[in-house]
């Protein structure tokens, strides 16, 4: 296995690796789209797909046996083939065991013994190599199953118990945080589910607060009332959007004195999909003081050392709910701005608002 493998512990980090078509991944790592039914390596010079279309494999047979065909144009079987190394061989022969046994548990015993490995050993050195146990793969591989039934119109509790669930509850229990909406709603491609939302002025332009029953799934910062409504859209196409200016009003004056500095208010619930990861890096910027900063590469070292400041500087860009999950307070190395979502100008403004309210010492 390589060591860019290695150090890549969370799906975040592994679509990096496609989105770079990162050559040192080739041979360890594969990823399908459920669109296409095709497998690729991430060096493939073919377009990029849409993360949430994305699966991660880590040797051809398991992506084979889920269903999804080789790439023509970057044959990943030829790259598997072409890595010798004992622990990827490892790594692949965990994961077809969990293929032929994805419908139900794979005792740790029962594997070991086939691998003629010490069981703590096996775990360890499988996440050592791919960042997740066997057990998270194997729940990921069964969750994936789940839902490629939904897709294919199975209902909801034929679906739980094709993938090898035992029960209801276990599927319920991380299905918003795995789907970002109840197993029903997936299976009819996010209808049904109900918006909120509103549009007020404020020192720097416009802002778009977009509430769900569970709380705030979209901040969005502009010029252009038509346009944030436009993008809202294009984030929940299939989603029932209400124009609630009043309804929400104490939600948009929270909103409003936090984006003129003020932070000590009553926190609003958020309800927003993101990885484990992308959780982990939003937290930790809700711990920077207000009006100060950290680097991509000390949030990096907060979580760990395990993630990259790549993959940090990545959750950042795909926070969809601003001012509230603070990432304006992340800035380069050198202490520049970097970039930001809806412009530098308003970065700036916001961390000078701060700073004024709350000067350091």
């Amino acid at each position: 296995m390589t060591s860019a493998v290695m150090a890549a512990h969370n799906p975040a980090e592994l679509w990096d690796a496609v989105v770079a078509r990162n050559r040192k991944f080739d041979g360890a790592l594969f990823y399908a789209v459920g669109t296409t039914g095709i497998y690729c390596r991430p060096s493939c010079p073919a377009r990029r797909p849409k993360p949430e279309n994305v699966q991660f494999f880590f040797d051809p047979d398991s992506a084979e046996q889920a269903g999804f065909r080789a790439c023509k144009r970057c044959h990943p079987r030829d790259s598997a083939n072409g890595n010798g190394n004992g622990r990827l061989e490892l790594v692949r022969n965990v994961c077809r065991a969990v293929e032929r046994n994805v419908d139900s548990p794979l005792p740790m015993k029962q594997l070991s013994g086939e691998l003629k490995i010490h069981p703590a050993t096996l775990d360890r050195t499988f996440k050592q190599s791919t960042g997740i146990t066997i057990k998270q793969y194997a729940e990921a591989r069964r969750f994936s199953l789940f839902k490629t039934a939904l897709r294919f119109g199975r209902d909801v509790t034929t679906a739980i118990y094709e993938a090898g669930y035992n029960s209801t509850s276990r599927v319920y229990e991380h299905a918003n945080s795995k789907l970002g909406m109840t197993p029903a709603a997936y299976s009819k491609g996010g209808n049904g589910a109900r918006i909120r939302y509103a549009i007020a002025p404020y020192s720097a332009g416009k802002a778009l607060l977009a509430v769900t029953d569970k709380g705030v799934c979209s901040v969005k910062l502009g010029d252009d009332s038509a346009k944030l409504v436009q993008e809202l859209e294009g984030e929940f196409p299939k989603a029932e959007l209400i124009h609630a200016d009043i309804d929400l009003r104490g939600w948009m004056s929270n909103l409003l004195q936090r984006l003129e500095g003020k932070v000590d208010l009553p926190e609003l619930p958020v309800d927003v999909r993101a990885t484990a990861f992308q959780r982990r890096v939003y937290e930790e910027l809700k711990r920077i003081p207000a009006g100060e900063t950290r680097t991509y590469s000390q949030i990096a070292k907060k979580l760990g050392g395990e993630s990259g400041r790549r993959a940090v500087a990545r959750a950042c860009a795909t926070n969809n709910v601003a001012v509230l999950i603070p990432c304006h307070r992340v800035v380069r190395s050198d202490g520049g701005m970097a970039g930001y979502r809806w412009g530098m100008g308003r970065k700036e403004e916001l961390l000078a608002n701060e700073r004024a309210k709350y000067p350091k010492g």
